[in-house]
């Protein structure tokens, strides 16, 4: 009567972050204590990974340009930050918002409760001792906190051994962060062994993950293009799916372009990269739904294969060759619970990965299959997950629009700097002259053969003229409608100029204005159109 009740008249969450974390607590960690998940998996979810800020991993090979990406955001410089042509950044350092500047080191740093960091604790000294937190009052960190790691030995130094489980340590990392950025060196593109085991690692996470090939202004533009297509050749071998991973190309550093031929594209990544990187606060909370559900999967699946080598041990005798068997035919007991439960393939975790672990593990103590810890994690995929999905869409419309700002972030907003400013239909924005006007003579020639009547041509006469562009009726609509200032359903000739120009700004391949610029308004037209605003 009272499961019943319950799921009739389900607790009421205060936010997203209150509710994730209540329902982790209450519903999803039983189970995962009862067959041992964080042995296998992942450690248990702390309070600080409910509310951290958004994080971004930056992940690469040495001398990619990682700690420049990062002052390069920040137009700062932080607390341990080292830049060099060989392996300089030897550490992981979280670069979070602070009061002062200030490093926390990794022993004091997994300790503090407010930090989303004590389970690193179980990386051992040798991790804690290469791991520290630089704190510093920068307006970008107030919104993003941002993860160095370091650099990705090739060739021959990556034999020399780091002391702990790099890949583990990234993957633990990449489960907690909203954004994993992979950077590449154009100028000296290779893999190396390393690189490809820690893409691997990260292969779960693949939503996450975006890649910047870096310093791309070093080569010419031949160069880059075959650059660009080994580099996705080699992603596709790696990490093996049919989808790319979105790849940005440019210089991500305040230095002049090598070469400057693609500026313009280098520009346009470099924006594109900025809006998705803005759009993290907004998304957070979203995205600790989701990893939330996956790991929730992951759990339950965990759960049955557990307690179904706990059901095929013998009680007594013969336990260590049986140990040995089921290990062996882990993917026939993989088949078996795919069937049996009706679970996608790509649910169940790696199978060698879960072989090494087992075999230190004693079967006897693990639990046989309890229903009802699956029933709560049931019904919180079925209805508490909904619940709180409702109440994302609430937050994100009550909240004013979260970004990131200030750093480099701020120079590529606005001004006569910002992307596109002057060009398409920004062009001329901030001239004396109708810009239009240039053009204008030969756009009256094609209007007076036409036939206008009192100074205007038709809807149909104008259409004929302007399907010659070819552009499809969606855009030439959009255009008339653009191009209409006065809404007569008639073109005069400065209207008619008007849509010829939007026609050829949509040719070069600018998108047109939701609504007309105020530089574009035909000079006649410009006091219809304030009173217009006014009314």
């Amino acid at each position: 009567m009272f499961r019943k009740t319950l799921k009739k008249d389900p607790e009421l969450f205060q936010n997203v972050s209150e509710g994730l974390r209540r329902l982790y607590r209450t519903k999803l960690f039983p189970l995962e204590d009862t067959y041992r998940f964080h042995d296998f998996h992942s450690p248990a979810l702390e309070d600080a990974d409910f509310d951290n800020k958004p994080m971004v991993l930056l992940v690469g090979q040495y001398s990619t340009g990682k700690t420049t990406f990062i002052r390069h955001l920040m137009e700062q410089d932080f607390p341990g930050m080292r830049i060099g042509p060989e392996p300089t950044t030897d550490s992981f350092i979280a670069v979070m918002h602070g009061e002062q500047d200030g490093v926390i080191p990794g022993n004091a740093l997994v300790v503090d409760p407010k930090k989303p960091f004590r389970k690193l604790n179980a990386f051992g000294n040798a991790f804690l001792n290469r791991f520290m937190c630089a704190q510093l009052p920068n307006p970008v960190l107030e919104s993003i906190s941002i993860i160095d790691t370091p650099g990705i030995l090739s060739g021959e130094k990556q034999r020399i051994s780091r002391g702990y489980d790099f890949a583990a340590v990234l993957e633990w990392f990449a489960e907690r962060v909203d954004r994993i950025i992979l950077l590449f060196d154009a100028h000296k593109l290779d893999i190396s062994d390393e690189f490809s085991e820690v893409i691997r690692a990260l292969k779960n996470h693949e939503d996450k993950m975006r890649v910047v090939l870096n310093k791309a202004d070093q080569i010419s533009t031949q160069q880059l293009m075959r650059v660009y297509g080994a580099l996705m050749w080699s992603l596709g071998k790696i990490i093996n799916t049919p989808e790319v991973v979105r790849v940005y190309i440019g210089s991500f550093w305040a230095q002049p372009l090598l070469v400057p031929d693609n500026r313009k594209l280098f520009e346009a990544e470099e924006q594109d990269l900025f809006l998705d990187i803005q759009s993290l606060p907004r998304n957070a909370a979203l995205r600790k739904l989701n990893d939330l559900i996956k790991r929730a999967r992951l759990a339950k699946v965990h759960a049955y294969i557990i307690s179904s080598l706990k059901k095929e041990m013998p009680s007594v005798f013969g336990k260590d060759s049986k140990k040995k068997e089921l290990i062996n035919n882990l993917g026939e007991i993989y088949q078996r619970i795919e069937k049996e439960h009706q679970i996608s393939p790509g649910d169940f975790p790696n199978i060698s990965k879960m072989q090494e672990i087992l075999n230190g593990q004693d079967f006897s103590k693990f639990a046989s299959l309890k229903p009802k810890l699956l029933e709560q994690v049931e019904d919180m995929l079925a209805h508490d997950i909904a619940r709180l999905m409702a109440l994302v869409r609430q937050e994100e419309a009550a909240m004013p629009s979260q970004s990131v700002h200030g750093g480099a972030f701020e120079g590529a907003m606005s001004g006569p700097f910002g992307h596109g400013y002057g060009e398409g239909a920004s062009e001329g924005i901030d001239e004396l002259e109708w810009v239009v006007g240039r053009d204008k003579p030969s756009y009256d020639e094609i209007f007076y053969t036409l036939g206008p009547i009192n100074g205007k041509v038709s809807g149909a006469a104008a259409k004929k003229e302007m399907l010659k562009s070819k552009l499809p009726n969606t855009v030439l609509g959009k255009i008339w409608k653009l191009a209409d200032v006065d809404r007569d359903g008639y073109l005069d000739d400065e209207e008619f100029a008007l849509a010829n120009h939007l026609i050829k700004v949509k040719l070069e391949g600018h998108e047109l204005p939701a609504e007309l610029p105020n530089h574009l308004v035909p000079p006649s037209k410009r006091d219809l159109r304030q009173s217009g605003q006014e009314q």
